[in-house]
C-alpha cells in the first residue's frame, strides 16, 4: 500500500475536502467526459447538464459550499489555479451564467439553481458522499452518465473504483515500493529489520515514483502553503460566512499574547495557530489537506510552534511531513479520513495521530515510540462525531483542531517519557476507529442531523 505525501498533503480550498474539493475535481472530471464524447460522437446541437447530490453532500452541502465548488469545476478551475483568486468574486459571477463552455464550439445549457439538486430522500448504498452526473438532450434521454463518490482527504472515486477496490482507494501496491508497509505492525517490522526510520523508508519509497528533487520541492511547497494559511488566519479578523455569525478570534489571541508572552503557554499558541487554519478554511481560502480540510489546523499549528518557538530546520519539517504521511497512510487505507464515513474521529483524530508521529519523530523519538504516539492520539479521538451546527465547517470544527493540536503534543511527550512497549497497537486502535464508524449513526456523521448541529436549533 502507497500513497504519496504529496497526495495526502496537497492543495486545497475550503471549506472542506470531501464536500468542497472532491466534488469540484468529480465535476472537473466529468466534464472532461463530456468532452471525449463529444469530440467520437454527433449528438444534438442543444445538451442539458445536471448535478444529484444525495446523502451527506446533500444535507451539508450548502454549508460547505458543495455547489459552488461544481460550478467551479464544471468550469475547469482546480484547487491550484484558485490560489490567487478573489473565490467569492468568481464565483459569483459563474452562477450568473446559463451555460457551461465544454470546448471552443460546444455550450451545454447549466443553470445552478435549477440543475444541482439535493436529493434528501435517497440514502446512498456504497458512500455517503455520492454525486450523479448526467448529460441529456431536450427529450430528457441521458446520453451520458457518471457517479462519483467523494471518499475524503479530496479524493474521489468511480462506481467501477469502489466495486473492484478492496478499499475504497486508488493506491500503488507494495511491491512497487522498496519499503512498503500495509499497516503499522508491518512498518514496525521492517524498520527494525532495516536499521532505517519511518521518514527515511517512506522517502525511499516516494523516489521508486519521483526525483528526489520533486520530492523536496513538494514538501517544502506543502510546508510553505501550510505556513502561509496560518499567517493569514493570524491577521485577519471579522465575521466567518454563513447564518450563524461567528467571530473570527485568532487574531485576537495571538495579538494577546505577543503583547504578554511571559504568560503564554504552549496550548495557547497551538490553539492560536490551529484556529487560524482553520478559521481560513471557513472562509473558503487556499489551506493544505492533512489529511482533510477539517482537520487542516493540526499538523500546521505544531509545525509552526516548532519552527517558530524551537527553531527547528526545513529537513526537520521534511521529515516531520514524511513521518505523518506514513501514518496517515495507513489510517486511510485501513479505515477512513471521511468525517461522513467515520465521523470527526477519522478528521481530526487522524490528524492528531499523525501530527503526534511527525512530532515524536524530530524529537527523537523511536520507531516504537513514534507508532506509540499515534496510537495515543487516535485512542482519545475515538467516537468523536461530525455534527456541524448550520452544515457550517465552524462551530465545533474550528476548536476541535486546537484539541487535536494539543492531543498531539500530549500524545508524542507520554510516548518519549516511556520505552516503547504499550499495551495497546495502532493497528488494534485503526480497526477500532473503523468499526466505531461503523455503528455510529448516519446523524452523527457529516449529515447536521444529530449531535450539537440538533441541540443547537432546539435552543
Amino acid at each position: 500500500m502507497f500513497i504519496s505525501v504529496l497526495e495526502l498533503f496537497k492543495i486545497g480550498i475550503g471549506p472542506s475536502s470531501s464536500h468542497t474539493m472532491g466534488p469540484m475535481l468529480a465535476a472537473n472530471s466529468f466534464i472532461n467526459e463530456i468532452n471525449n464524447y463529444l469530440e467520437d460522437n454527433n449528438e444534438p446541437e442543444k445538451l442539458y447538464l445536471r448535478c444529484i447530490l444525495k446523502g451527506s453532500l446533500a444535507f451539508t452541502g450548502k454549508g460547505h459550499n458543495t455547489d459552488n465548488a461544481i460550478v467551479l469545476g464544471l468550469n475547469k478551475y482546480t484547487s491550484r489555479s484558485l490560489i490567487d483568486k478573489d473565490i467569492g468574486k468568481l464565483i459569483s459571477k459563474l452562477c450568473k451564467q446559463t451555460s457551461i463552455q465544454v470546448n471552443n464550439k460546444i455550450k451545454i445549457q447549466f443553470i445552478k439553481d435549477e440543475d444541482i439538486i439535493f436529493d434528501y430522500e435517497n440514502i446512498p448504498k456504497i458512500h455517503p458522499n455520492t454525486m450523479e452526473f448526467e448529460l441529456y438532450d431536450v427529450n430528457k434521454n441521458i446520453i451520458l452518465q457518471k457517479t462519483y463518490y467523494s471518499i475524503g482527504g479530496g479524493f474521489i472515486n468511480t462506481k467501477d473504483d469502489m466495486i473492484n477496490l478492496v478499499a475504497p482507494l486508488k493506491m500503488e501496491k507494495t511491491i512497487s515500493c522498496s519499503y512498503g508497509f500495509e499497516d503499522a505492525s508491518s512498518m514496525l517490522e521492517m524498520s527494525k529489520n532495516y536499521k532505517l526510520s519511518i521518514a527515511d523508508m517512506k522517502r525511499k519509497n516516494e523516489l521508486e515514483f519521483m526525483s528526489e528533487k520533486s520530492l523536496n520541492k513538494g514538501l517544502d511547497e506543502i510546508w510553505y502553503l501550510m505556513k502561509a494559511s496560518l499567517l493569514s488566519g493570524l491577521s485577519e479578523d471579522g465575521i466567518l460566512p454563513g447564518s450563524l455569525e461567528v467571530k473570527r478570534r485568532a487574531k485576537n489571541i495571538h495579538i494577546q499574547l505577543e503583547n504578554n508572552p511571559k504568560d503564554a503557554q504552549l496550548h495557547d499558541w497551538l490553539s492560536a495557530y490551529a484556529m487560524a487554519v482553520n478559521e481560513e478554511n471557513a472562509m473558503g481560502h487556499s489551506v493544505v489537506t492533512a489529511p482533510t480540510n477539517g482537520a487542516a489546523g493540526v499538523i500546521p499549528a505544531i509545525l509552526y510552534y516548532l519552527y517558530k518557538h524551537e527553531n527547528i530546520n526545513h529537513e526537520q519539517i521534511r521529515d516531520f511531513l514524511l513521518t505523518a504521511s506514513a501514518i496517515g497512510s495507513i489510517i486511510k487505507h485501513k479505515s477512513s479520513i471521511s468525517g461522513a464515513e467515520v465521523g470527526c474521529q477519522g478528521e481530526v483524530g487522524s490528524a492528531s495521530a499523525m501530527g503526534a508521529a511527525g512530532l515524536c519523530a524530530i524529537k527523537g523519538g523511536s520507531v516504537n515510540q513514534i507508532e506509540n504516539a499515534a496510537e495515543i492520539a487516535l485512542e482519545h479521538h475515538l467516537g468523536l462525531t461530525c455534527d456541524p451546527v448550520g452544515g457550517l465547517v465552524q462551530v465545533p470544527c474550528i476548536e476541535r483542531n486546537a484539541f487535536g493540536a494539543l492531543k498531539a503534543y500530549l500524545a508524542s511527550s507520554l510516548a518519549l517519557r516511556n520505552e516503547g512497549d504499550h499495551f495497546m497497537p495502532l493497528d488494534s486502535c485503526i480497526k477500532a476507529m473503523k468499526q466505531t464508524g461503523l455503528e455510529m449513526s448516519h446523524k452523527l456523521k457529516e449529515t447536521s442531523l444529530g449531535g450539537l448541529a440538533v441541540s443547537y436549533t432546539e435552543c
